[in-house]
């Protein structure tokens, strides 16, 4: 399982978030057990069993995308509901012709990749949507481009070739004051990723991708939502909305004078907290302990859960934060937006799901000691705040 401890090891820990991970590029050949990850049997069920319009599921060539009319028909039920049929006859003409398929946000129906896409958000700190990538010939899906977000690639069945230029505009962002220009010259890098080969790729990196291998390829791209000096101070003025001279109105019509006091007193606030050494940790506590994560129901227990140690449940929000109050005796958990106090003696239980595993109510119980029925009504009181799902409902 590609948990955060797995992700920390194959691409380097500390090391890769200290000397790689916004800055360069880095190729890890064979680091990723890929035969439990997602196959081409996944892909078949998936778009055998779901209704998945564009741009969820979509076919791209020479950079732009495939109409829909070309490999699916409109299909309509009895209730006047219309999705879109693929008609696999066409869909694989288009493939064979060398369009590209793209599959986004699969983290979303194959657990596999949502267990992966969750530990990789543990490790880097940040929000992960996987998508799918298959190619069967050597004409480009995408054309040359970058992305505004960091990527991981895992190359999951057959080979494909991925050229590097590096960036043209440091740090480009999706809503940005002007576009980077096109590189010039040759690739600083020409990599050919093979089964289990993994790639890291920061963002406004130029690239493009070909199968001229001689097989068809698979691939999942784990794109990471950045976080930039604007996100930063977007939270920074959302923690001062508490201060007078924030809330009170501009003076649009006053005086020179009461202009620059009005702006002096604002500059002030905004200095007095961006001096704070520990700033970059209180957002990054803040948007950890936020996040609304994936939440999920827990049926069939809706007036909380049983007190059977069969029962499985998960952290639906991977970044989850424990404080101890020593003085208080007591901790806080927060997560998904919520804080909630305990007793010091719920440490144990809340330490457990933190590490993100599915656990039974019974394990949870014996790591802190405690009777089921009382961890039970502990969890669902998470439950409750959208932090914890059941997974195995044992019945």
């Amino acid at each position: 399982m590609l948990d955060a401890a797995t992700w920390a090891g194959r691409l380097g820990g500390d090391r890769f978030l200290a000397q790689t991970y916004h800055r360069s590029y880095a190729h890890f050949p064979g680091v990723a057990d890929t035969a439990s990850l997602f196959s081409w049997d996944d892909l078949n069920r998936i778009i055998a069993t779901q209704r998945l319009e564009p741009p969820r599921l979509r076919l791209s060539v020479d950079g732009d995308m495939v109409p829909l009319h070309r490999y699916a028909i409109p299909t309509t039920n009895r209730r006047a509901v219309t999705w879109s049929r693929i008609q696999p006859s066409d869909f694989h003409a288009q493939l064979r012709d060398g369009a590209s398929l793209v599959l986004d946000a699969v983290e979303k129906i194959h657990p596999g990749v949502g267990a992966a896409a969750e530990g990789l958000e543990r490790f880097l700190g940040t929000s992960v949507q996987a998508n799918v990538y298959a190619s069967w010939t050597e004409r480009e899906g995408f054309g040359r481009h970058w992305d505004d977000h960091d990527v991981v690639v895992v190359q999951l069945h057959g080979s494909k070739r991925w050229r590097l230029w590096g960036m043209t505009r440091e740090a480009p962002t999706f809503r940005d004051v002007e576009s980077p220009e096109e590189p010039e010259g040759d690739p600083v890098a020409d990599l050919v990723l093979s089964p289990g080969d993994v790639l890291y790729l920061p963002r406004g990196w130029w690239h493009s991708v070909i199968a001229d291998q001689g097989t068809e390829s698979l691939h999942l791209t784990f794109g990471m939502v950045p976080h930039t000096g604007a996100d930063l101070m977007l939270w920074v003025v959302d923690q001062l909305r508490a201060s007078l001279p924030l809330r009170r109105d501009i003076p649009r019509f006053g005086s020179l004078a009461e202009h620059s006091e009005f702006t002096d007193a604002v500059r002030r606030e905004v200095a007095d907290m961006m001096a704070d050494p520990r700033l970059v940790e209180r957002w990054a506590e803040s948007i950890d302990t936020t996040d609304l994560g994936h939440a999920t129901p827990s049926l069939p227990y809706v007036d909380g859960l049983p007190a059977r140690g069969e029962i499985t449940v998960k952290l639906t929000a991977p970044r989850g934060r424990l404080t101890a109050n020593r003085e208080q005796g007591t901790v806080t958990f927060s997560a998904a937006g919520t804080a909630w106090d305990f007793a010091e003696s719920a440490a144990p239980v809340l330490g457990t799901l933190l590490t993100n595993q599915p656990t039974t109510l019974g394990e949870l119980a014996d790591s802190a000691g405690r009777e089921v029925k009382e961890v039970a009504e502990l969890v669902s009181v998470l439950i409750d705040g959208h932090a914890v799902a059941v997974v195995g409902t044992a019945l």
